[in-house]
């Protein structure tokens, strides 16, 4: 496939964005293949990056080469060759694509990365396992700035509360609040955190409000109290869990989603009906004035949806948007719903560069790795790749997709394309440089490929 120089060079001036942390030339060309590798590897272990990079893939060292890189045993020259600065710039473009919108959502994940049979990576925590039981691991903050059509990462960082540098769970959310604040400030736009349950947490929402930002959270403790305004205007005190006669439906919408109606064995992505209620409620929460804390109220609004014909609780969710009319609770549904499709991005990442596989002695060194991973899927994400691409039917049909009417290639099978595709430039790579030490392949390795191979393109 011919390529235009736009084509061709697009890797080369995506990555050139991080060209002054890489110090000197042979550290840039190191960090390059390695991002190739992890595209062509799907992996954040060492060796089978160095076996997917294509220009690295023919020599005996470049598994150490790429792991002296990470560790900072091969880069005096480039100090700033770290997961803040890294993550920095991943954070300048993203607010860049992002400029242009006036209402951008922001998608708060927490994470583990889980190495359950390690024992010599340095600092490892304990972590939940999807069994539910503890394993070793460390947790990951992430955030991802949602605009019109875009998706970018705002924050990420990856910690364990056995390192050295370590405080607390509590800050390391406010750290990540602060952060997407402070980069999104410039553009003057209207911010919202979308939030799972794990951070059903009043310092949470009282650190956005104090930094006049939105938030729509789901709630797991479902026993909290608010204060809620009867008919007649008289205030009580009352749990959650009790407001469900206060609810006032508001909405009923259709949309696809990955669901287990009743009476199936698994959850598919079909159609299912939403029913959306709500009702206002006022929220105590401790904030600081003049470094004292003092209380304060805040009125929010609790949202229940339904899922009719599913197996699964109703979500309820906190927001400081009113929601009084039927737009109102149909646009914080869309939020949530894309608080879920986010996740994808997440799990994307997380699975189809193999965070999980990495293995270094350096908690420095894996955070390097993970946020190479982050340079990877901005890669991706950046390309705005849709299935209207020949080129992105193309990788499908590697990846071992068959066309079917009605039915597009996951993420997945695209990235095996992908990974085929990296695999082979490595190959005639590792041959090329074969052929150049010993003049020729050996007559049988010769013969095997002369009836292997496929006709000419």
């Amino acid at each position: 496939m011919e390529l235009c120089d736009a084509d061709r060079n697009a890797f080369g001036q995506f990555m050139g964005r991080l060209g002054d942390l890489s110090g000197d030339k042979r550290t840039r060309y190191t960090v390059n293949q390695t991002v190739q590798g992890i595209l062509g590897g799907q992996s954040l272990r060492c060796a089978q990056i160095a076996r997917s990079t294509p220009g690295l893939s023919g020599t005996d060292s470049s598994e150490q080469r790429i792991r002296d890189m990470v560790s900072h045993r091969t880069t005096h020259n480039s100090p700033d060759l770290d997961e803040r600065h890294i993550v920095q710039r991943l954070v300048q473009r993203g607010v860049e694509l992002l400029s242009h919108d006036d209402d951008i959502w922001v998608a708060l994940d927490s994470s583990d990365l889980r190495k359950p049979s390690a024992y010599k990576m340095p600092d490892l925590m304990e972590v939940r396992a999807l069994d539910k039981r503890f394993v070793p691991g460390y947790r990951v903050v992430t955030a991802l700035g949602v605009g019109k059509g875009v998706r970018s990462l705002l924050y990420h960082h990856l910690f364990s509360s056995e390192a050295a540098d370590f405080t607390s769970e509590p800050r390391e959310v406010t750290a990540a609040l602060t952060a997407c604040h402070t980069a999104l400030r410039p553009l003057a736009a209207v911010t919202t955190f979308l939030m799972d349950s794990g951070f059903d947490s009043a310092e949470t929402w009282s650190h956005i409000w104090q930094q006049g930002d939105h938030l729509v959270c789901r709630l797991c403790q479902l026993d909290r109290w608010v204060t809620w305004r009867q008919t007649g205007g008289r205030r009580e005190r009352v749990q959650i869990q009790n407001l469900t006669p206060a609810l006032r439906p508001l909405a009923s919408v259709t949309a696809t989603m990955e669901v287990r109606k009743v009476g199936e064995k698994r959850a598919h992505k079909q159609q299912v009906t939403a029913r959306v209620s709500s009702v206002p409620v006022t929220v105590s929460s401790t904030v600081l004035d003049n470094g004292k804390p003092r209380n304060a109220q805040h009125c929010a609004w609790i949202v229940q949806v339904v899922l009719e014909d599913t197996t699964h609780d109703p979500w309820w969710l906190l927001t400081d948007w009113p929601v009084e009319t039927e737009a109102d609770a149909v646009r914080i549904f869309r939020m949530y719903c894309t608080r879920w499709a986010v996740e994808d991005s997440y799990k994307f990442v997380k699975q189809c560069f193999g965070w999980e596989e990495v293995q270094m002695r350096d908690l420095e060194a894996i955070r390097v790795l993970v946020a190479l991973a982050w340079v990877a899927a901005a890669f991706l994400y950046e390309m705005g790749v849709t299935w209207d691409w020949v080129e992105v039917q193309l990788l499908a049909r590697l990846g071992g997709y068959v066309p079917h009417k009605g039915r597009k290639p996951g993420k997945q099978a695209l990235c095996r394309g992908l990974q085929r595709l990296y695999e082979s430039f490595a190959t005639l790579a590792f041959l090329e440089a074969y052929k150049a030490e010993h003049g020729d392949l050996p007559p049988r390795i010769k013969a095997l490929v002369k009836g292997l191979a496929p006709a000419p393109l």
